[in-house]
């Protein structure tokens, strides 16, 4: 066959679900542990480091315990999308938290970092269970792990953070994606958007400060 062009359709792309402030602030409460069980506590710190890092589901199952560089703050997912493995960093917050968790999850170096009660394997549709669980239990409708995901991305573009940083931390190939999060997010980008403009710094009520004075 002769060689032809394929015309690709653009569509607009859906604005991604993302966890809210208030139902974050309700999923990260850190449960009391003299009243829970492991299978409640883990499923907390999976929340946890689900912000944490936007990893993806298949990635956090296959996260051993030899992965894990507590001391310097890093982690190594082997199990990713594009087949590298891929460091980022750990945030303070969620280092310490898998400190106090290895407490308690022990284990040797060769063993999966999220195992389920049977201390076996937390296979993908355990964590779709344990989510959904976890989630129902603390009011919250939602219960999708990828959520944190497009949650991450969303937070992490609020808060000022450098998109080709956030490219890498999410393992995309290119920018692609990450100009979709962007233009998805563009209204929550105006919120307080004067009040870090540049421009804005040098007018008052609509007349330019002299600093000549």
């Amino acid at each position: 066959m002769k060689e032809f062009k394929v015309t690709r359709i653009h569509t607009e792309a859906k604005i991604k679900e993302t966890y809210t402030d208030r139902e974050l602030v309700i999923l990260l409460k850190k449960p009391e542990l003299k009243n829970s069980n492991f299978s409640h506590y883990r499923n907390w710190v999976i929340v946890n480091f689900l912000l944490a890092t936007g990893c993806r589901s298949r990635t956090l199952v296959n996260i051993k315990l030899k992965d894990l560089d507590l001391e310097n703050g890093f982690v190594t997912f082997c199990k990713v999308k594009n087949r590298r493995h891929q460091v980022i960093p750990l945030s303070k917050s969620i280092n310490q938290i898998l400190v106090e968790y290895l407490q308690y999850r022990q284990g040797e170096e060769d063993d999966y970092l999220f195992c389920n009660i049977y201390e076996k394997k937390l296979e993908n549709e355990g964590l779709k269970s344990a989510i959904q669980r976890y989630n129902s239990k603390r009011g919250v409708n939602k219960s999708s792990a990828h959520l944190f995901r497009h949650t991450f991305a969303k937070k992490w573009i609020l808060n000022g953070g450098d998109p080709y940083r956030l490219q890498k931390i999410l393992g995309h190939s290119s920018m692609e994606i990450v100009k979709q999060y962007v233009n998805m997010f563009s209204e929550d980008l105006k919120q307080g958007f004067n009040s870090f403009n540049p421009l804005e710094e040098f007018i008052d009520n609509g007349q330019y400060i002299n600093l000549s004075k």
